[in-house]
């Protein structure tokens, strides 16, 4: 009788995982469009003649700044309190990504993700504040407020997520 009930239990849980892991993830943005393969949140990508790594892109920073650029990269980290926002790897390369006018969101879950976006990209000094509340929304413990900041960030327009 009591191994059946465990049985009973174990089976509801795993179950009811996958609902409870859906739940926790926000989509605060719907796509403006998507296929079987991507979701694209914003504005639907554009079409360009080339697609820079992160790395490109911001070894590039002096010819390109001002201009809107397609970029691929992994995400690594996405703000989890809305999906303001998310932060780029591409090897040692990183940078901030957020979004137009607060425009749109991505989900909560496209870490791991490798995302095509259009976007400029810039240098930017943080105030000691900007940074722990960029911290706070990943996690993370706010830097020392003694030390000066900078960060790479991308004002993205439009992100293609894959669906797988």
């Amino acid at each position: 009788m009591i191994s059946r009930t465990i049985c009973t239990i174990l089976l509801a849980l795993l179950l009811a995982g996958p609902a409870i892991a859906e739940e926790s993830v926000l989509r605060l943005s719907e796509p403006v469009s998507a296929t079987e393969d991507y979701e694209d949140f914003g504005a639907e990508l554009p079409a360009a003649d080339q697609v820079h790594s992160l790395s490109e892109a911001l070894a590039a920073l002096p010819e390109i700044d001002g201009q809107s650029v397609l970029i691929e990269s992994e995400v690594q980290q996405v703000c989890q309190k809305k999906g303001c926002f998310f932060i780029a790897r591409d090897g040692e390369t990183v940078a901030r990504v957020r979004f137009k006018d607060y425009g749109f969101f991505i989900p909560t879950d496209s870490a791991g993700k490798t995302v095509t976006l259009a976007g400029t990209v810039s240098r930017v000094e943080l105030s000691p504040e900007q940074a722990a509340h960029f911290a706070e929304d990943l996690g993370e413990e706010a830097p020392e407020p003694s030390m000066a900041r900078f960060e790479y960030q991308i004002m993205a327009t439009a992100v293609r997520i894959p669906k797988a």
